[in-house]
């Protein structure tokens, strides 16, 4: 039960990132806020379902988790951060990526597809990168993180 709500939600999460950007309504500063905090929800809640049988996952999961949350609130309610970080946001979010993209290999080793989603999420932040250096569209930069989070999502009900 867990293992399906988990993968709808991570299908879900990654939707709305793929649908939000097309509004355009946001800015960037809100934008790569909305998709960090995303990916931190779904981190916060996979920590918390995968404390019972693995503890230090759980607990990567769950400071990643904050970590990603404080840093969403902070760059969705003070823009001026992103002036601060405007040279680095790129490559910070495509970190984060490859970063989640890690933790998903070594929390995911005992599942069927679990090596699958940590090399999509590292294969991803490195399109991030690459991207997000030369085409530095918020829209595709958004749809990635969706994907990551789609890919994710039916790797794990495929396992589950």
């Amino acid at each position: 039960m867990k293992s399906k709500f988990l993968s709808l939600l991570a299908i879900l999460l990654g939707l709305i990132i793929i649908i939000f950007p097309v509004m355009g309504v946001i800015g960037v500063s809100d934008l790569i806020g909305l998709s960090i905090l995303l990916i931190s929800i779904y981190l916060l809640v996979m920590g918390v379902s995968i404390i019972d049988y693995n503890r230090g996952g759980a607990v990567i999961d769950l400071l990643l988790g904050i970590l990603l949350l404080i840093l969403s609130i902070c760059l969705i309610f003070n823009p001026a951060l992103l002036g601060f970080l405007a040279e680095i946001t790129l490559y910070l979010a495509g970190i984060l990526l490859i970063v989640v993209g890690v933790v998903s290999l070594i929390n995911n080793r005992q599942s069927r597809y679990g090596f699958y989603i940590g090399i999509a999420g590292v294969v991803l932040g490195l399109l991030y990168i690459i991207i997000g250096t030369y085409v530095a569209n918020p829209i595709v930069l958004g749809t990635l993180i969706g994907l990551w989070l789609i890919i994710s999502g039916v790797l794990k009900l495929l396992d589950g």
